[in-house]
């Protein structure tokens, strides 16, 4: 394995890179440090207390990541950890660190779990997480780059005793359970032979040092043997092949405030009075910019100049070592500033007043600039034949690529907009950036980006802008297990919307509003808004809106017991499709109206709408759903006592279930499949079908549905006398059940295990489930 909410006060999700970053050439005077670290890492070293926590301490840019780095590698080289490395840097001193329930996510990003396979609730995804290092037998590293506390580390620790942890940070982190080896700066001879290294890189014949051994055991002090600062002296030295050291000496023993930011200070003051204007502005302007590191594009708008002559700009810095060039196939060329860097240069703007305006316009082109690519992306995202061509994107790939490059900037571009004159442009950027969010459940990032949008909105008086950022904000909530904070997004949206008179905007939050009700479980007013939301629909013409409400209408019908009122619903819903010439939608009608009409016992009409169901997804070429309608139609079949007609349509279902890739939303079609197979007999089966299912869950976070799926795979054990297991399945369902506040549910699972354990009376009968159909 190899790979690199939100509340107000963190930064957005962090990006995972392909493999560990490389070490740097330059290593020097760390030989004891390494034996220690490289010691402690060792997954076969025997010892009555096993390190399974590493932590590297020390001040800012003592070279505490190059070490860690160089540990890493010398362990792949050794085979140390054949089950790969996993690498994230938290951003522990930004102004917006990373959360561990941000790095989770870029961790579960890096071991292939993106999309609908990713779990919405924090819970969920750290679950996934532990289960996944569980099950990876293989010892395997996780290095923890730049922590500022063991809050961001301790829920991200694996657990298991044969992998590893390293963790890099400038506090020493005793919270933890780690051996902890503090770094010192480098030793006089170390420093120097660091910077003597660096400058015989550039040239072989450079003797400075040699010719003048005072004045660079003079220079590695006054750089305090920080090894950051000695690599921006060796960098101004490369670039002035004939100037002595001594003088250099002398010019930052001049420099004021010398004792400042850790002796460091007085380097950068030296570098930054050394550069042209230009490349002075830039890298000043380089501090605004949401995130340390940049393209090319973005560093133009900043300054205002041609991409190409900030090229330029940019690689004289990176010949300073003042920034970073970060070469990347996937997204061109970017630029990194180190940390103290772009601290010091956030100092000289802090420090000039006068340049204040310019700064704010610097920061409006840069929103500007992030604004229009990310429309653009957005539009080739969702571009069909026959619309305009989107810029800069050549294709959705490209596209999507580029928004997950540049998310962590385009959601601190929001963040840091409160408040400015060009607040109604990041408005804008949220509100555009929403779809994304939502399509790679980044839901945390869709929470703060709509937070901010609704709060900017909201100032400057822009009712609309407000209610979609509500709108927004609510479907993030009830995706993360928020109902009654979603509920009350969706009520403001309604407002808004009525507010400014937009019965579009108001009929769709009335349908959201209804959706989060049927998450919350509370079918009875949920069916009484989605009435209200058809009306609407239908009050505007739209027969698309009006359709969907009268299908999820039919659906909490279902839930909330009233199956003859949900036939009348799905057979409507299947009308408008049909008249819409939108066959997915007439195929879900038909999937929904042979649930209902099951429910009231209409049995050859329930196997005919269900058959009408798999031919249109089948002509569809939507196999999981195909899958699902067969075994609906099997369910029926088999209270029927039909039971040869359903052997052949389970067998369908699994043939098709089998060739399908299993998404988190594949779940309850398993566990569909699992119900019919126990009702057939056939219990071994069902019982690994119940696990297929488990499984799913777990990916999608869907507590209550887990829950269900445990009470069921509760009774198949039963069914097979084996007590003990049906005693300990039914424990985890009330656990789960518990977890999603179906209290009553967990109180009936609990007592089933009970009875289980003590084998007093019949354990393992369910009451008929009524809380969602088969296969649904």
């Amino acid at each position: 394995m190899t790979g690199k909410v939100v509340h107000h006060h963190h930064g957005p999700v962090p990006r995972a890179t392909a493999s560990l970053p490389a070490a740097p050439a330059l290593f020097t005077g760390r030989d004891h440090d390494l034996a220690r670290l490289s010691a402690a890492l060792d997954p076969s070293a025997e010892s009555e207390l096993p390190v399974l926590v590493c932590a590297v301490s020390g001040l800012a840019g003592i070279g505490k990541t190059s070490l860690a780095l160089h540990a890493a590698h010398r362990a792949g080289e050794d085979d140390w950890f054949p089950g790969g490395t996993l690498f994230v840097d938290l951003r522990g001193y930004d102004d917006h660190p990373v959360a561990a329930g941000q790095a989770v996510l870029a961790l579960l990003d890096a071991l292939g779990i993106r999309g609908t396979d990713l779990p919405a609730t924090p819970e969920g995804q750290y679950a996934l997480y532990r289960s996944l290092l569980a099950r990876e037998q293989a010892p395997l590293l996780l290095v923890l780059d730049n922590a500022s506390h063991a809050e961001q580390i301790t829920p991200l620790l694996p657990g298991l005793r044969h992998h590893r942890v390293l963790v890099t940070s400038r506090n020493r982190l005793t919270d933890l359970d780690a051996r902890i080896i503090d770094l010192d700066v480098l030793t006089e001879e170390a420093a120097i032979d660091l910077i003597t290294k660096a400058l015989r890189l550039s040239d072989a014949h450079d003797d400075r040092p040699a010719r003048e051994p005072d004045a660079v055991r003079r220079l590695a002090a006054l750089c305090g043997c920080l090894p950051l600062a000695l690599r921006i002296v060796a960098g101004a030295l490369r670039k002035q092949r004939h100037r002595s050291l001594s003088s250099l000496v002398e010019e930052i023993s001049a420099a004021s405030d010398s004792t400042r930011a850790l002796g460091v200070r007085p380097v950068l003051d030296v570098s930054y009075a050394r550069l042209p204007r230009a490349q002075a502005r830039l890298l000043r302007l380089l501090a605004l910019a949401p995130a340390a590191d940049i393209c090319t594009e973005a560093a133009a708008a900043l300054v205002r100049r041609p991409p190409d002559l900030v090229r330029g700009l940019l690689e004289e810095l990176a010949n300073a070592y003042l920034i970073t060039a970060l070469p990347d196939c996937a997204r061109g060329l970017r630029w990194r500033s180190h940390d103290l860097v772009r601290a010091y240069a956030a100092t000289l703007n802090a420090g000039n007043r006068l340049r204040a305006p310019g700064r704010e316009q610097a920061r409006a082109r840069m929103l500007t600039f992030y604004n229009r690519r990310a429309h653009a992306a957005a539009l080739r995202v969702h571009w069909t034949p026959g619309l305009p061509e989107p810029d800069f994107f050549s294709d959705r790939e490209e596209a999507l690529a580029w928004l997950d490059a540049e998310r962590h900037a385009l959601v601190s571009l929001v963040q840091e907009a409160e408040g400015a004159w060009y607040a109604p442009a990041a408005v804008d950027l949220a509100l555009c950036l929403a779809p994304f969010l939502a399509l790679r459940r980044h839901f945390s990032d869709l929470v703060t980006v709509s937070r901010a949008a609704q709060r900017m909105a909201h100032r400057r008086g822009d009712r609309w802008s407000e209610a979609v950022a509500c709108t927004n904000l609510g479907r993030a909530l009830s995706y993360l297990g928020r109902a009654t904070e979603a509920i009350d997004a969706h009520v403001e949206a309604r407002a808004l919307f009525r507010g400014i008179s937009d019965r579009q905007g108001e009929a769709e939050a009335m349908h959201d509003f209804g959706s989060t009700l049927v998450a919350a479980r509370r079918h009875g007013e949920a069916a009484d808004v989605f009435t209200r939301a058809r009306e609407l629909f239908q009050g505007i013409g739209d027969r698309w809106g009006e359709a969907m409400a009268w299908y999820n209408l039919g659906h909490t019908l279902r839930e909330a017991g009233e199956p003859p009122r949900a036939v009348d619903a799905h057979a409507r819903a299947g009308g408008l499709f049909r008249e819409l010439g939108d066959r997915e939608g007439e195929a879900m009608a038909w999937s929904g109206l042979g649930l209902a009409l099951g429910d009231v016992g209409e049995t050859e009409q329930a196997i005919d709408a269900h058959a009408r169901a798999r031919d249109l997804f089948h002509e569809l070429g939507d196999r999981v759903s195909e899958a699902s309608a067969w075994i609906d139609r099997g369910s029926v079949l088999v209270r029927a006592e039909r039971r040869s007609e359903a052997a052949g349509a389970i067998r369908h279902a699994q043939e098709l279930l089998r060739g399908t890739a299993n998404r988190a939303g594949d779940a309850t079609k398993w566990h569909g499949l699992a119900v019919v197979l126990r009702d057939m007999g056939r219990t071994e089966d069902a019982i690994e079908a119940f696990g297929t299912a488990l499984e799913l869950h777990r990916r999608g976070d869907d507590w209550y549905e887990t829950g269900r799926t445990l009470n069921h795979l509760a009774r198949a054990h039963h069914d097979t006398g084996n007590l003990a297991a049906a005693g300990q399945t039914y424990a985890r369902a009330a656990d789960v059940y518990g977890r999603a506040g179906a209290l009553t549910e967990a109180a009936e699972a609990r007592a089933l295990g009970e009875r289980c354990r003590s084998h007093r009376g019949p354990a393992g009968r369910c009451e008929p489930d009524s809380q969602a159909p088969y296969g649904e």
